[in-house]
Formats: C-alpha cells, sequence, structure tokens
C-alpha cells in the first residue's frame, strides 16, 4: 500500500510533510520513497544521471536515505512568463507549452506520471505520493494529474493537509473534502492540521468539530517549527526571515527567479535580503545575481529598472559580485541567442566579466560535479574543492577574463567579482566560509566560521512529526504494523 498527501491550497506544507513521514517510515525499518506526478516550480535538482526534478523531490528522498530519481517527479513544469512553462519529462526538457496547449497534453502524461509510480512501487514497496496546490480546484478535475485524476488511478489513502496559520481552516477542510469527486472523497483517511502556533490543547474542541462534520479522524495538529529545509518554490521566498546583524547580502530577486536554495547556508549565516530589481544596492556588503529561467528577459528586465547602473556603481565601491548560472551568464560582455531561450539576437550583458553565451540548442548541460576553485584572492582561494549540479542552456565561451574553477566560470582580475555555472556552491561550507569570512574581515566584525557538518534536519523533522502526530494509525495506513518490519 501507498499514501497520498494532498493539501487545502498550495504552501500547506505538504513537501515537509511528505518528507516527514519518509523520514519516520525509514526509522521503522520500513523502505519508501517519495512521488509527485507533477511539480511545478523553478527550484529543482539533478539526480546523478543527470535527470532534472523538483527540489522537494530532491529533499524528500533525502528524507527517505534513498537516491533523488527522476519517476519520482516524472513531470516537472519550469514557468518562463506570458502563460508558457518548460516541460521537463522524465529529466529532459520536453518542449515549451502554453497552459491551453498543456492541457492536451494530459492524458499522456498522466500515463507516464502512473508508470513512474508503478516502478517505484516496485522497487521500493511503499511510496508516498504528494499532490500539487489545493486538492479541490474544481474547475481543474478533468485534468488535475497531481490529484484526482491520480488519486482515482491510484486509489491509496489520502491524508489532507491544512494550513492552520491562513485562517479559516474549518473552511478549509470541510470545503475540500466536501467538493471532492464521489470517487475520491472516500479515499481520505485522515487530516493534519499545520503550522499551529499557541497552545494546542485550545484547538482539542476543534478537533472534535472537524471529526464530527467531516467524519475523518484528525490524525494531529503540529506546531510551527523553523528547520533548515531547501524551498520548493517562489512563495517560500515572502517566508523568509532576515537577520538584522552581521554582513549584508543582496540577491537579486529577478522575476523569474531559480534554486534559490543556492543562498539557504548563507542565510543562516549572514543577511540576506532578496532585493527587487530597482531598489538601491547601496549599504550592501556583497550582491549576487542568481539563476533565472529566462536569462535574457530577466537580464533586459533587470536593465529596465536601472539595476545595471546599482550594479556597477557597487563594482566601483569595491563591493563583491558574484553570478550563479544565469546570473553568470548576465555578467559577461554579451549573449548570443539563436532563437533557443528567447527571441533571436545578440544582447549586450552587464559587462562586468570577459566572456560570451551562446545559445545554439534547446538541450540543457544537467550534470553532477565537483571542482577546485583557482588560487585567485581573496575569496576563491580560501574555498578548495566544492561540490554543486549545472542546470542551464547556453555555453560560455572565456575572453580574456581568469577561469574560476576547474572547467567552470570566469573571474575578475581583482577577484571580487566571479560567475559559474555550479547551483548549490554555496551549501559548501568551505564556499561560504571564504565568502562570509572575507566580507567580516572587510567590515572588523569576528565570525564564526560554518562547521562542516550542521547534522540532519529530517531526524528532527521526524522527531518533531513523531510527537504531534499520529505514526501509528498512518503506519497502519500502509496495511504494515511495526512488529512486521522489527
Amino acid at each position: 500500500m501507498s499514501l497520498f498527501v494532498v493539501g487545502t491550497a498550495s504552501h500547506v506544507g505538504k513537501s515537509v510533510t511528505v518528507a516527514a513521514i519518509c523520514r519516520c517510515l525509514v526509522r521503522r525499518g520500513i523502505t519508501v520513497a517519495p512521488f509527485k506526478s507533477q511539480n511545478m516550480s523553478l527550484n529543482s535538482y539533478v539526480t546523478p544521471l543527470g535527470g532534472e526534478i523538483g527540489m522537494a523531490q530532491a529533499m524528500q528522498a533525502f528524507a527517505a536515505r534513498v537516491t533523488p530519481h527522476t519517476d519520482m517527479n516524472p513531470v516537472l513544469l519550469k514557468p518562463k512568463g506570458d502563460c508558457i512553462s518548460q516541460v521537463v519529462l522524465h529529466g529532459r526538457p520536453y518542449k515549451d507549452v502554453p497552459i491551453t496547449d498543456y492541457y492536451r497534453e494530459t492524458p499522456q502524461l498522466l500515463e507516464e506520471a502512473v508508470s513512474s509510480y508503478k516502478r517505484l512501487k516496485e522497487e521500493y514497496g511503499e511510496v508516498v505520493v504528494e499532490g500539487a496546490g489545493g486538492a479541490a480546484e474544481v474547475n481543474l478535475y478533468n485534468r488535475d494529474i497531481a490529484n484526482t485524476l491520480l488519486a482515482e488511478r491510484l486509489r491509496i489513502p489520502v491524508i489532507l493537509v491544512a494550513d492552520i496559520e491562513r485562517g479559516g481552516v474549518f473552511a478549509q477542510v470541510y470545503g475540500t473534502i466536501q467538493l471532492l469527486p464521489d470517487t475520491v472523497r472516500p479515499l481520505v483517511k485522515g487530516v493534519i492540521i499545520n503550522k499551529f502556533r499557541g497552545d494546542s490543547s485550545i484547538f482539542e474542541p476543534g478537533i472534535r468539530k472537524i471529526e464530527e462534520l467531516c467524519r475523518v479522524p484528525v490524525l494531529g495538529v503540529v506546531p510551527y517549527i523553523s528547520l533548515h529545509l531547501p524551498s520548493e518554490d517562489s512563495l517560500s521566498i515572502g517566508d523568509k526571515k532576515v537577520m538584522r546583524n552581521g554582513v549584508r547580502i543582496a540577491v537579486i530577486r529577478l522575476p523569474r527567479i531559480a534554486n534559490f536554495t543556492d543562498f539557504e547556508l548563507l542565510e543562516q549565516y549572514s543577511s540576506v535580503e532578496y532585493v527587487d530589481p530597482g531598489r538601491s544596492l547601496v549599504g550592501f556588503d556583497c550582491v549576487i545575481v542568481p539563476g533565472t529561467k529566462n536569462t535574457i528577459e530577466d537580464l533586459r528586465s533587470l536593465k529596465a529598472a536601472g539595476m545595471d547602473k546599482e550594479l556597477y556603481r557597487v563594482r566601483e565601491q569595491g563591493v563583491p559580485i558574484i553570478g550563479i548560472c544565469g546570473g553568470y551568464q548576465m555578467l559577461g560582455t554579451h549573449l548570443v541567442d539563436a532563437g533557443f531561450e528567447s527571441a533571436a539576437g545578440t544582447y549586450d550583458g552587464l559587462g562586468l566579466l570577459d566572456c560570451i553565451t551562446h545559445f545554439t540548442s534547446y538541450d540543457k548541460n544537467t550534470t553532477q560535479v565537483t571542482r577546485t576553485a583557482h588560487s585567485v584572492p581573496p575569496i576563491l582561494s580560501a574555498m578548495g574543492t566544492v561540490t554543486g549540479y549545472e542546470i542551464h542552456m547556453g555555453v560560455t565561451k572565456s575572453g580574456s577574463s581568469q577561469e574560476a574553477f576547474g572547467g567552470d566560470g570566469r573571474v575578475s582580475d581583482d577577484g571580487l567579482v566571479f560567475g559559474t555555472y555550479m547551483h548549490g556552491l554555496f551549501q559548501n561550507p568551505s564556499a561560504a566560509n571564504a565568502l562570509l569570512s572575507f566580507l567580516h574581515e572587510k567590515r572588523g566584525i569576528p565570525f564564526e566560521p560554518i562547521p562542516e557538518s550542521a547534522g540532519d534536519p529530517y531526524d528532527a523533522l521526524a522527531d518533531h512529526f513523531e510527537q504531534h502526530v499520529d505514526m501509528e494509525r498512518i503506519v497502519a495506513l500502509l496495511g504494515c504494523s511495526r512488529g512486521d518490519f522489527s
């Protein structure tokens, strides 16, 4: 048997709930894999075999102590703007599709997703499935391959997650269950109330009322917890808490910002602010131009807002500027597109690095990498060997700028401007320490280096979940018992 975790809305905590259940099951000796048929996110991850999946499914795989695989997220939608998304199918670019045309593809994509689920089921035995958005989007029932159509095909127990922090939790739960199709409603076997703040005992009458109204048990009320887990999508940016001490790092919030999980380790040890194009960069100690789904369009937006002038200003002041992936491409002198990334043409870059990017194919480079930073002071020389992954279209050819890493990137002569295709660079403590120690020393602020190992957040998540959720009832839904796997 498997489980299907759906939500009353987006961002209610489905992804974290799946991760928690996976780790709780693994600690009971139950082998399990995560699965999400269709995800929409610009935060993605490259599997060891070079396939691209949603970051949330990679995170859930880590929680389950299994290797991320494209079957865990067979359909990934990466929005490009103007109601167009790139469809990544089984880890590879499939096509760019307007949303109206995409819905014509859903019968085929549903079959692809079911096939992936069956392979996971055969290999791992148990699968914890995550839905997408809200489960009761009645206008989508005939094409919802992430919730209702998939539930009808799999016929597995459903757990509904609601976010009490949003308010209206009774309407969330009751309304969702009542609006589900008759074929799906009986599959709902439990409710989890998520993100509770305060004394949960005062909600006990609410639990009884939900069970009375919905005739479905409440499996737990989970208090709000802050753990350092990768963010799933752009909705998470608004939830970020900015430290108000130490050095200040600006990450340009590009319209199509991608893989901002790159900076979540830095967020724990410095003041990282996501800055809209057009805002002043004065007062920041470092500026990062992050990845993007569409380099050229976001470069044009950045320039239209005057952010290029802000970057030139802080460059003259000796502020480090770092480009990651699409941000690296923007830092070059030109971008030449044959019509694959955007409209065909030659576009002026920011000119902060002497390199040119050519877009000559729809293919992506998706690979995990290990690279050694070159000994260019003051930042790269302290990084050493780092790991990460690449997800990008385009090939960048060097000019006179020095190489930043072995086989990748460029760096200015003074070492204060550099770019790389490597996502996850600053998830390496050595890279984060190299940057932060320089910034702190420049400001005259003491810096305690980040430890090489920060522990396993998934065990802390599982401990929290076990304390507040009836995991024995969830295990029972799998048709398992603890004794069967002891």
